[in-house]
């Protein structure tokens, strides 16, 4: 009766989420476009949440990409992202999601997650659960999954996963690798045209997502354990302001421990050398770390201004260097 009275007398009664898009759904059944267009409106200006956007992803595919959708399509996939806003993992929410809301929420650049690591074991995770047989599994992962994940983001420790998981082609899984490491080995100002170049592969798996670690450029630690060095935003306890932090730690699980003599350096101009800020000893065990909440000893907004003294080109250079004790 909604579709009718909007077709005939220009009136709309239905005002709530459920009741608009149960009539956007009949209007996309006998193809009233302009009654789905003011349908997609309205549920545009309706409050939305990230429950009721992934909601709405979960529509058939059809009425998704239809022209008269897509400026509420778009708006879905905004509210979504924003469930991965501050989390370190994939929020478990979105595990219920179908192929469809998965697609169009990790095809984003922008989901303020710790690392593209984090995306790669949700997906593992959500095709495990929604195709429990390994062949289906397979397929889904070569014609839906594969092109959300961004390999050459990817820390090696990860790739190394992907080559003996056994949820891929083993062909496809080397393949994919091989690319990622070929991708990493080159010089930073010939990856965009290397991404290119490669026509087989789309461009957006190689430009980094929006994480929590974009700061950290370039790393290089040279130590035959397990080591991490990582970035953070923390809250400095003493002066209450935000700050940029800096830790080492120990990614070996079990009661193995090393005894180091570390040192951290960082540079703010590109014919300097690495000026040392703080060194030490310490004794890593699995699980703990060593750094500083304020490394620099400036607050957040003055670290990250654009007349900021600790930026090269926009590039935050850092050094760390371990030494294990015998």
């Amino acid at each position: 009766m909604d579709l009718l009275n909007f077709m005939y007398s220009n009136t709309f009664s239905a005002t709530t989420p459920t009741a608009v898009l149960g009539v956007m759904m009949v209007a996309d059944k006998f193809e009233v476009a302009s009654c789905m267009k003011y349908c997609s409106h309205l549920l545009r200006n309706l409050t939305m949440t990230t429950e009721s956007a992934l909601l709405y992803l979960d529509l058939p595919s059809n009425i998704l990409v239809a022209d008269e959708v897509q400026p509420f399509n778009r708006c879905c996939k905004t509210v979504s992202c924003s469930t991965f806003q501050g989390h370190n993992q994939v929020p478990r929410r979105c595990i219920e999601s179908s192929s469809f809301g998965i697609e169009a929420v990790l095809s984003s650049g922008n989901l303020q997650i710790a690392s593209e690591d984090a995306v790669f074991e949700f997906v593992l995770k959500w095709a495990r659960m929604h195709y429990p047989k390994l062949e289906e599994r397979r397929e889904v992962w070569s014609s839906h999954l594969l092109h959300l994940i961004r390999f050459p983001c990817m820390t090696c420790r990860k790739l190394k996963k992907v080559v003996m998981c056994t949820d891929f082609d083993p062909k496809l899984a080397s393949k994919l690798v091989f690319e990622a490491l070929f991708y990493k080995a080159k010089a930073p100002y010939r990856q965009c045209s290397i991404a290119a170049e490669a026509g087989n592969v789309s461009y957006h798996r190689y430009v980094e997502r929006h994480t929590s670690t974009d700061l950290l450029k370039l790393l290089s630690l040279n130590a035959s354990s397990g080591f991490f060095l990582s970035a953070h935003c923390n809250m400095d306890h003493q002066s209450a302001f935000h700050c940029f932090g800096l830790f080492l730690g120990m990614q070996e699980k079990g009661s193995v421990s090393f005894a180091v003599d570390y040192e951290l350096a960082d540079r703010i101009s590109p014919g300097e050398e690495y000026v040392s800020k703080y060194k030490g000893d310490y004794t890593f065990t699995s699980g703990k770390a060593v750094g500083y909440r304020n490394l620099f000893g400036v607050a957040w907004t003055p670290f990250l201004s654009e007349d900021s003294l600790f930026f090269i080109n926009g590039i935050l250079h850092l050094r760390a260097e371990l030494r294990v004790r015998e």
